[in-house]
């Protein structure tokens, strides 16, 4: 009795320390935010969404929802689901998950209500959104995966934006060179893996700070991508930047499949490099998850010392996911100019690959999530242009800003625990 009375004080101790309130008081300032917004300052237009195009297998028709009517509908959700969090924290000490994400979908659902109720056309095109966010959202993804093969062995990949555009660059230049795209894309992937040798080299074999080397090695192929920019691919012969030339990566939509509305164009109507992405996402996470090889991995990413006892060979296995994840990004680097626009230009990967680490984290380390985020990044991105051009009156800069929020939110722990594996960024010395 006297080891029970000991134990079970202790459990409630423990019960009670890790009881957090960030989420209930977020949610609580949120559905707040909801009530002034969505009800007192709520427009009285209605949010049309355009589902179909003319070439789809089956017309949807459009979804039109009063703005006004439709925000005290999600103010209200957002309100109760708010109490049940505070109630759920206070009597159990954790949420359900499924009060976590339908608050938060509602909640975007209402934003995207009453900023498009706001404006002049009233109306946005779900198939354009989509399809134009694909173009942010599959560099992304790669940029976000090569960091789960790296994080997820214990290397903090601070040299994404590096390696992207290390693949852009030389996908273009060995393009135009060949003209033949997948020579372009095969050299892209080199291109990342050069790039990851050397921060594998100096971070695992010489033990240099990794984010001092991430960070340089962006550095480095930034201005080196620039200089060779300007020697090699102005150079005109007959008029024409003949080095700045590559061939393109053609759509290859899937019959049938393709037609789906809004589905078909986003995910079926993609470049080889699209569909890859997708097989990429899949494979990763089955291999993580559910192989030895991913076991082996995650274990000298969590402890490395205990893995190396069962035999694991630490770095060695550090130095070829750091390769790997540098061909990852490198393939992605190509998307730039092999899919999305036709031509090289200076530092065109606009900090993609550290969204990418956001990405990343956002998504709690796991592949799926990781890609989640990328597409969360991607549909924010594009919104801001489509409701640039719609004439929002809201600032399309705070629009850009929201993903960002949403990252340090969920780095900070309000929207869940989010925690790097154990040993990333710690280099392994065998004693």
């Amino acid at each position: 009795m006297s080891v029970a009375a000991n134990i079970e004080p202790a459990k409630l101790v423990d019960r009670v320390a890790i009881r957090s309130w960030k989420t209930p008081i977020l949610f609580g300032a949120l559905a707040l935010f909801a009530v002034v917004v969505f009800v007192l300052l709520g427009p009285d237009g209605h949010a049309t969404f355009r589902i179909s195009q003319d070439n789809d297998l089956w017309q949807v028709p459009q979804l039109v929802l009063p703005a006004k009517g439709f925000g005290i509908v999600a103010a209200l959700i957002c309100v109760v689901l708010a109490a049940l969090a505070y109630r759920a924290m206070k009597r159990d000490g954790r949420i359900a998950k499924w009060v976590t994400m339908t608050f938060a979908v509602v909640f975007v659902l209402g934003l995207l209500v009453w900023i498009i109720g706001g404006t002049k056309t009233q109306n946005i095109t779900l198939v354009g959104l989509f399809t134009g966010a694909m173009l942010i959202t599959i560099p992304l993804v790669f940029g976000s995966m090569s960091g789960v093969l790296c994080e997820r062995s214990g290397v903090v990949n601070i040299a994404i934006e590096g390696q992207l555009l290390a693949g852009a660059f030389t996908a273009s230049l060995v393009s135009s060179i060949t003209q033949n795209a997948f020579a372009g894309l095969f050299a892209a992937a080199v291109a990342g893996v050069l790039v990851s040798f050397l921060l594998a080299a100096f971070s695992i074999k010489y033990v240099v700070n990794q984010i001092i080397v991430g960070v340089v090695l962006n550095v480095l192929v930034s201005g080196l991508t620039g200089f060779l920019f300007e020697k090699i691919m102005k150079i005109k012969v007959d008029g024409a930047n003949i080095y700045n030339q590559p061939a393109h990566l053609p759509d290859l939509p899937i019959p049938l499949l393709s037609q789906i509305p809004v589905l078909g164009p986003t995910l079926f109507r993609q470049s080889i490099i699209g569909y890859f992405m997708m097989f990429l996402v899949a494979a990763l996470w089955f291999g993580l998850f559910r192989t030895r090889w991913g076991l082996r991995i995650r274990a000298v990413g969590e402890h490395p010392k205990a893995a190396d006892t069962v035999g694991i060979n630490v770095n060695r296995t550090r130095f070829l996911n750091v390769l790997a994840g540098g061909a990852v990004a490198g393939v992605g680097g190509a998307y730039f100019t092999l899919v999305a626009v036709s031509s090289f230009s200076k530092d065109m990967t606009g900090g993609l690959g550290f969204i990418a680490l956001a990405a990343l984290i956002f998504g709690r380390w796991n592949p799926i999530g990781a890609a989640l985020a990328a597409l969360l990044f991607g549909v924010a991105g594009n919104l801001q242009s489509i409701l640039s051009l719609a004439g929002t009156p809201i600032d399309g800069q705070f629009l850009a800003m929201l993903p960002y929020a949403l990252t340090i939110l969920a780095v900070s722990g309000f929207v869940g625990k989010s925690r790097a594996p154990a040993a990333d960024g710690l280099p392994y010395i065998k004693g």
